[in-house]
């Protein structure tokens, strides 16, 4: 049996390596993009936490806490999920 020359063993192995560098960026890429939508809903979620605490001032309504969790609840649900910290953070 001849044996296989250096050059195409190392185009074999670098074309493996390439194939399986592509498998793993598309195994790690669906939850890496989960991740970077739910810290981008969590900046939103932090400004509409502030608007709402310079605004609850003028009619006199307590503020919220500004911290993930609320960051996060305001994020993913918008306007209804400060609303429903703001029924929870009276109600509790």
């Amino acid at each position: 049996m001849p044996a296989i020359p250096e050059n195409v063993a190392a185009i074999v192995v670098a074309a493996v390596c390439v194939l399986l560098l592509l498998l793993l960026l598309a195994i790690i890429r669906l939850p890496l993009k989960f991740a970077v939508k739910l810290l981008l809903n969590m900046a939103s979620g932090l400004v509409l936490l502030f608007v709402f605490n310079a605004l609850g001032g003028m009619f006199d309504i307590e503020p919220l806490g500004i911290n993930a969790v609320n960051a996060l609840v305001s994020g993913v649900l918008g306007i209804p999920g400060v609303v429903l910290l703001v029924l929870v953070h009276n109600f509790i």
